[in-house]
């Protein structure tokens, strides 16, 4: 235990002083990082969002969470599908669905709307989500006819 103890000591000052550490230490104190999987809050437009399930590395000294990069992308795209759930949104998948039914690219899609020109793209991807008033303005191009070309026509 004695020699344990040392060795994250030992650790926690190498990271405390700038030296690199290995990929799997904890960024705070040194210590062996471990794989867990449980819940973690994540904030999406403003709300507190709970997943469930997500991966994450745990220190199981200090209590430090870090999150792989392909981890990190994942909690964030469920947060965004539970917050999409939880309000009535489309998802990303069916953005995608109106969008191309229309025969439109992201970027035409986003002229139409008056968006940024990756706007669309994140919706898509899970990464961002949709306000209310933008849900509403996609579910008017799937369901109504002829609303489409009234965007093309006012377009700027």
């Amino acid at each position: 235990m004695a020699a344990s103890k040392a060795l994250s000591s030992r650790s926690a000052s190498q990271a405390s002083r700038g030296r690199v550490l290995p990929d799997d230490a904890c960024p705070n104190c040194g210590t062996r990082l471990l794989e867990k999987r449980g819940r973690l809050r994540l904030p999406v437009n403003g709300e507190e969002i709970s997943v469930p399930s997500a991966r994450f590395l745990r220190c199981p000294k200090c209590g430090e969470i870090v999150l792989g990069f392909q981890d990190s992308k994942r909690l964030h795209e469920d947060a965004s599908a539970i917050y999409r759930k939880r309000h009535g949104l489309l998802s990303a998948d069916e953005i995608r669905v109106v969008r191309e039914r229309f025969g439109l690219t992201q970027a035409n899609l986003a002229r139409l709307l008056r968006l940024g020109a990756n706007t669309v793209s994140r919706w898509e991807s899970g990464r961002n989500v949709q306000t209310a008033a933008m849900d509403i303005l996609l579910r008017l191009i799937r369901d109504l006819p002829g609303s489409i070309d009234y965007l093309r026509s006012h377009a700027a």
